[in-house]
C-alpha cells in the first residue's frame, strides 16, 4: 500500500468513526474547513491540555491568555501584515490549480533527499552486514550526484526566497522541471504574491464602518497585553504567556486534509528575555520542544529540525520541528527568536511606553521574545497519521487498530458487557458510574465481544473491561490492553488505581 492511499484511508476513517467531518457537508461542504466530530474533539482537547501543562503548570513564571479575535486593525498594520503577509503562487494553466512556488520547490529538494535514500536502502540489501553507509554516502557517485543537484537547487532557492526574486522562482520551477500533480504538464503562469488575510467591517452604519481582520496569527494579542500581564501578575524577566486560540487565513492552496485550512487552532508562548540572551533561549526551547513531542512515543526518527532558508522580517533564528507525515517530513511547530520587533512596532505605532522596568539592573528595556508555536490541526494529523495501523493478526484477519497514546486518547476505557443479561449489563453500568469521575468512558453492549473490541480498536480505545458471569462471582473482571490484545483478571476496586497512571496526562508530563 502507498502512502498515498494510507493518507486516503486515514482521511476516510476520520470521517467513519466521528473524528473529522467536512464542514457544511449537507451543503457539499466548504472547502478547507472541517469539523470535529464527538471523538475528535476529545482528542484535539487532550492535545490541548497535554501542551497547556507543559507549559503553565511546569512553569512557574509562564501564564496563560485568551485574546480576542477582532483587534483594531493599526495592530496588523504595526506587525506587518497588511503589507508583507504574502505567499508566492503559481498557477498551471492546464489543470487550473493554484500552488505555492516555496513548496513546489522544497518538495523537488526532498525528492532529491527520498533518492538518495532508496540509493542506502538498495545498497544495505546489496552488501548486508558489512555495509558502511557513512563511507558509501561519501563515495557513491549516484549519491554525491543527487546531493550535489540538491544543494545547488538548495542554494539557488535560498538566494531567491530572500530576495523576493518572483521570476527566479518561476525559472527555478522551469529548469527544474516540475509539474503540474494533477495535469502532469508544465504550462506555468508568473509567480504572483497574494495577500492572506480575511476582512470585514465593523461599524453601527456603512459610513462609520472600520475595516478589520480576522487575526491570521494568535501572537499579536499576546504581544499587545505583554504589559498588562507583567504588571498584573508582577511577572519578571524572563517570563511566558501561552495562548490557545483561532486563527484564519485565506489560503489559495488549501489541501492536504486538515493539515492546511482557512480556519485552524494555534497552541503558541511568546517568551519574553532580556536581549542578548535570546540565542541561548532559542536553543533551551528547541530542545525543550523536541522532547515534548517524542515524550508521546511515537519514535524519534518520525521527528527532524528545519532551520528557515528564509528568516521572517522580524526573526534573528528560526527552525519548524517537523513530522513524517505519509505525504513527507511537514512542519507542526516553529521556533522563532522575533528579537524586539513586534513590542517596538506596538510602541512607535500606538505612540505609548511598553518597555519593561528592571528592578535588579535598573534600567529600563525593550524584551526580545522566543516564541514556540505549533499548529492544533497539524499536531492532530500527525498523531492520526501516527497510529493508524492495519495489522493481519496470527488467525489471518485484519484489525484496524489506532494506536493513540493512552493518555491522548478520546475513550479511555471501554466497559462491556459479555451479555445482555444475567445481571452483567447492570454490574457494567456500576462500574461505568464509578469510574467516569475519573476518566472518559464508553459502554458498549451491542454485538459479539470480538467485534466490540474491533470497534474499540478503531478509535484508539487503550482498555477494554469485560464483564462475565465470573464478575458476579468474585468482583473481577477481564482487562484487555489494545496494543498486546492481553488480558488479565483484576478486582474491580482495583481498575481506578492500575488505570489512572496509565491514562493520566501526568504520566506525559513526568517524562518532560
Amino acid at each position: 500500500m502507498t502512502q498515498e492511499e494510507v493518507f486516503k484511508k486515514i482521511v476516510a476513517h476520520c470521517k467513519e468513526y466521528g473524528f473529522v467531518f467536512p464542514s457544511s457537508e449537507i451543503y457539499d461542504g466548504l472547502g478547507a474547513v472541517y469539523d470535529y466530530g464527538q471523538l475528535g474533539v476529545e482528542l484535539k482537547n487532550n492535545i490541548k491540555t497535554y501542551w497547556w501543562q507543559s507549559m503553565v503548570l511546569l512553569h512557574d513564571n509562564i501564564v496563560g491568555l485568551d485574546s480576542a479575535i477582532f483587534m483594531h486593525p493599526t495592530i496588523w498594520k504595526a506587525s506587518g501584515h497588511v503589507d508583507a503577509f504574502n505567499d508566492p503562487l503559481i498557477d498551471n494553466r492546464d489543470s487550473k490549480r493554484r500552488y505555492r512556488a516555496d513548496v513546489l520547490i522544497e518538495e523537488q529538494m526532498a525528492k532529491y533527499d527520498e533518492k538518495i535514500e532508496k540509493e542506502v536502502v538498495k545498497a544495505r540489501k546489496r552488501f548486508g552486514d558489512s555495509f558502511d553507509e557513512a563511507k558509501y554516502r561519501a563515495t557513491s557517485a549516484n549519491v554525491l550526484d543527487y546531493a550535489a543537484r540538491r544543494n545547488a537547487l538548495h542554494d539557488r532557492y535560498k538566494r531567491a526566497i530572500n530576495e523576493n526574486n518572483l521570476d527566479e522562482l518561476k525559472q527555478i520551477i522551469v529548469d527544474e522541471e516540475i509539474v503540474c500533480p494533477v495535469s502532469g504538464t508544465r504550462n506555468w503562469t508568473d509567480v504572483r504574491q497574494f495577500n492572506l488575510m480575511f476582512s470585514t467591517d465593523m461599524g453601527s452604519t456603512a459610513d462609520s464602518s472600520m475595516k478589520i481582520y480576522l487575526r491570521p496569527e494568535t501572537a499579536q494579542g499576546i504581544f499587545v497585553n505583554y504589559l498588562n500581564v507583567q504588571k498584573t501578575g508582577r511577572m519578571k524577566i524572563p517570563f511566558g504567556i501561552a495562548q490557545i486560540g483561532k486563527a484564519f487565513r485565506n489560503e489559495i492552496v488549501a489541501r492536504q486534509f486538515i493539515f492546511r485550512m482557512r480556519e485552524f487552532e494555534q497552541m503558541e508562548m511568546q517568551f519574553f528575555i532580556k536581549p542578548g540572551t535570546e540565542l541561548d533561549w532559542f536553543s533551551k526551547w528547541k530542545e525543550s520542544r523536541m522532547k515534548w513531542h517524542q515524550a508521546l512515543g511515537f519514535g524519534a526518527e518520525r521527528y527532524r529540525f528545519h532551520d528557515h532558508d528564509k528568516l521572517a522580517h522580524y526573526a534573528n533564528a528560526a527552525t519548524d520541528i517537523e513530522f513524517l507525515m505519509p505525504f513527507g517530513f511537514k512542519e507542526v511547530e516553529g521556533i522563532h527568536s522575533r528579537t524586539d520587533f513586534d513590542l517596538s512596532q506596538h510602541e512607535k505605532f500606538s505612540g505609548k511606553s511598553i518597555k519593561y522596568f528592571d528592578p535588579e539592573t535598573n534600567e529600563s528595556y525593550t524584551p526580545y521574545v522566543v516564541e514556540t508555536s505549533i499548529g492544533l490541526d497539524r499536531m492532530f494529523l500527525s498523531i492520526m497519521s501516527a497510529s493508524y495501523d492495519e495489522e493481519v493478526l496470527e488467525n489471518g484477519e485484519t484489525r484496524t487498530v489506532l494506536h493513540l497514546p493512552a493518555q491522548l486518547a478520546p475513550v479511555k476505557l471501554a466497559i462491556l458487557p459479555l451479555v445482555r443479561k444475567d445481571g452483567l449489563p447492570e454490574l457494567a453500568r456500576s462500574i461505568l458510574d464509578d469510574l467516569k469521575f475519573h476518566f472518559n468512558c464508553q459502554y458498549d453492549e451491542k454485538d459479539s465481544i470480538g467485534k466490540r473490541y474491533r470497534r474499540q480498536d478503531a478509535i484508539g480505545t487503550p482498555f477494554c473491561v469485560t464483564v462475565d458471569h465470573q464478575s458476579l462471582e468474585d468482583k473481577t473482571v477481564t482487562l484487555r490492553d489494545r496494543d498486546s490484545m492481553e488480558q488479565q483478571r483484576i478486582k474491580i476496586g482495583d481498575l481506578c488505581n492500575v488505570l489512572s497512571d496509565k491514562v493520566s496526562i501526568t504520566s506525559l508530563l513526568k517524562t518532560l
